[in-house]
């Protein structure tokens, strides 16, 4: 009986961890924090209170996303980023209103 109480833990705890957007993430293919399979379902991010459309990559639990810098590129092309500090919450634009946000 203790056995099957478990697994259903581990089975709700696996349904509300996929509901929820990953810790770091990157929209750049290249980084190891890019997971196409979360782009695909769209993520919120909300910075210091303000949605944001422009992130290029965030870590929630360190506090800070990246966003580019303007139009200037890089000698490679990709754009120059800035790192800004201060709360993040995300959430998968998915699931509608009701989202679970994952917020430090």
């Amino acid at each position: 009986m203790a056995a099957a109480m478990s697994d259903d833990i581990r089975h709700n705890s696996a349904v509300d961890q996929a509901d929820t957007p990953p810790d770091r993430l990157a929209i750049n293919p290249a980084s190891a924090h890019f997971d196409g399979d979360a782009l695909a379902r769209g993520i919120g991010i909300r910075f210091k209170g303000v949605v944001r459309h422009n992130v290029e990559e965030y870590c929630i639990s360190e506090g800070w996303v990246r966003v580019p810098a303007g139009r200037t590129r890089d000698r490679y092309g990709q754009p120059l980023t800035i790192k800004l500090s201060g709360p993040v919450e995300a959430w998968f634009e998915d699931l509608g209103g009701d989202a679970p946000l994952v917020k430090l």
